[in-house]
């Protein structure tokens, strides 16, 4: 019985961990701020308006593998072609903010 119990206990934890989604690193509702201060010019409701391929939007981070905290972290530090890094202009709690916002936003498709 102990047996069975313990199998019955190792399963529903497994299968909690399972179907959970990833807790987010940073805290979305500052994100919000920071991104509307210095990232809505460009990227208003998920677009992208110098490369519209390459906009927030699940679909494109996934292509594009941008998907996850420390990529989007990591292009918010340093920047790429037209985008300005934002290193030294915002704390890197700003920027996981920021990154922890773009994810929950795009996940749930920009509404």
């Amino acid at each position: 019985m102990k047996k069975v119990l313990s199998i019955l206990i190792a399963g529903i934890a497994i299968l909690s961990f399972a179907f959970c989604p990833p807790a987010l690193a940073g805290d979305a509702a500052s994100g919000a701020k920071i991104f509307a201060a210095n990232c809505n010019a460009c990227h208003m409701g998920g677009n992208n308006v110098v490369n519209g391929a390459k906009t927030l939007k699940s679909d494109a981070l996934e292509k594009y593998g941008m998907n996850s905290i420390e990529k989007i972290t990591y292009q918010v530090n340093n920047g790429k072609n037209a985008m300005p890094a934002f290193k030294g202009r915002l704390t890197p709690q700003q920027i996981e903010d920021v990154a922890t916002y773009v994810l929950d936003k795009s996940a749930k498709g920009w509404s």
